[in-house]
């Protein structure tokens, strides 16, 4: 898989013997509780990255990021023993983005857990965007172990049966499952769905407002992570700035007998301060990961919109032809036409159908009427258990995200109490060293 820097991206993933059968599920991490068959049988996680150089398919060379995913039976190790050693597959960035795409095609109810993203979005200036930095590339890893524990974890993704062999097969072995499966095919156009957005005459409320929702969630959330980089900016400044406080006071102590070694102290304490910002703010991008997870959630949440919204439309496209139907067999029996029609225009200017050809038009209807009114129950049963079974995961994944997110926000504020008062406690000993000159 090539990334937008020209470097492609493949993982590892782990093999366990666990059958098919056995794939129903569930996985942790930071923000994924276990509870799924899945997770209490088997243990999954991204060990680690490396960069790799190769050749791709055009011949031509290429560095790429390798991530190792493990798997291992979940089982308790008796006192003393020795965990099983982990079973490990590779897995190129292409193949998350295809099992991703699969479950969006296969479970257009659900919303779908999001991938991390492919190039580093609102960042700071002295964080890289390239794609192979190591802080980024360690992200990354953190977020596509991130993705397989959500899907593992998931009630529905957890037992299908690509995801399992995505855990334990073989890259060709899998790749040929999943297009076996025919998918693709199902993949609704952007075109389609813009059609339906447009002309659904009769929306439901619930995914207008749910699909509303998403707009400004992503609107607030990208907000929230802009200032976020801002702030870490100015931080970054007004951190390192202190290192001139550690600087003066060091050149201070040299011209001073009896305040020198006070002055000395406290530019020891500034230096420290100084150097303490890289390691804060390292640990902040943890928590912007996290609302970014949030942010590529809300195509998850659009997805499930346009596909309803499509539903809808077939569902009235359907109704509006059995209409039209009943229409014509109504003209054609009582010999009344109400609209104007070309069909009408020809009867006055070429006289009248016969009585056969009358007849058999309108058994034609009759017919196609039949039709019509099975494919509209057919619609309307597709229609209400997709809003049933989608109603159910959104009302799941708004419990999940209100749990992560108010986690997230209140780690990040102890985190900034807890830098507030490690500068306080500098400052402090600072005025110790004061107080001793």
């Amino acid at each position: 898989m090539m990334t937008d820097s020209g470097s492609a991206e493949v993982a590892v993933i782990g093999n366990t013997d666990i059958t098919p059968t056995e794939s129903e599920n569930n996985i942790i991490n930071t923000m994924v509780e276990r509870g799924t068959a899945l997770l209490r049988k088997m243990e999954i996680n991204v060990a680690e990255a490396e960069k790799r150089t190769g050749k791709n398919t055009v011949n031509m060379q290429e560095t790429y990021t390798v991530y190792l995913i493990e798997t291992r039976p979940a089982e308790a190790v008796p006192e003393g023993g020795t965990p099983a050693a982990p079973d490990s597959l590779w897995r190129r960035y292409s193949e998350f983005e295809l099992l991703r795409t699969y479950l969006l095609v296969t479970y257009p109810y659900i919303v779908v857990p999001p991938l991390p993203e492919k190039r580093a979005e609102f960042v700071w200036h002295k964080l890289s965007a390239d794609n192979l930095d190591p802080d980024f590339v360690e992200r990354r890893r953190v977020g596509l172990e991130n993705f397989l524990l959500r899907v593992a974890s998931h009630n529905v993704l957890s037992n299908d049966k690509i995801f399992f062999l995505f855990l334990t097969e073989q890259e060709k072995e899998w790749r040929d499952a999943v297009l076996e499966t025919g998918f693709q095919d199902k993949v609704d156009s952007r075109l389609k769905s813009l059609n339906a957005m447009f002309r659904v005459k009769n929306p439901d409320k619930r995914f207008s407002d749910l699909k509303q929702y998403s707009d400004e969630m992503n609107t607030v959330i990208a907000q929230l992570l802009r200032v976020r980089a801002r702030v870490a900016d100015r931080m970054y400044g007004v951190y390192k700035v202190h290192g001139n406080y550690g600087r003066v006071f060091s050149e201070w102590s040299a011209i001073e007998k009896e305040m020198g070694d006070g002055l000395q102290s406290a530019g020891h304490h500034m230096d420290t301060y100084a150097a303490s910002v890289d390691d804060i703010l390292e640990e902040e991008e943890h928590y912007a990961d996290q609302l970014k997870e949030y942010l590529f959630y809300t195509d998850s949440l659009r997805s499930v919109c346009r596909k309803h919204e499509l539903i809808q439309y077939e569902l009235e496209t359907v109704a509006q032809d059995l209409a039209s139907k009943k229409q014509q067999r109504e003209e054609l029996v009582t010999g009344t036409v109400r609209v104007f029609s070309l069909k009408g225009m020809t009867s006055k200017l070429f006289g009248q159908e016969s009585q056969e050809q009358r007849e058999s038009r309108v058994s034609a209807l009759e017919q196609g009427i039949q039709e019509g009114e099975e494919a509209l129950k057919e619609k309307n049963i597709e229609s209400q258990e997709f809003v049933r079974t989608a109603w159910e995961d959104i009302e799941r994944f708004k419990e999940q995200k209100d749990g992560d997110l108010r986690e997230a926000l209140i780690s990040y504020a102890i985190m900034q109490i807890s830098m507030c008062k490690k500068g306080i406690q500098v400052w402090s000993n600072a005025k110790e060293c004061f107080n001793k000159m």
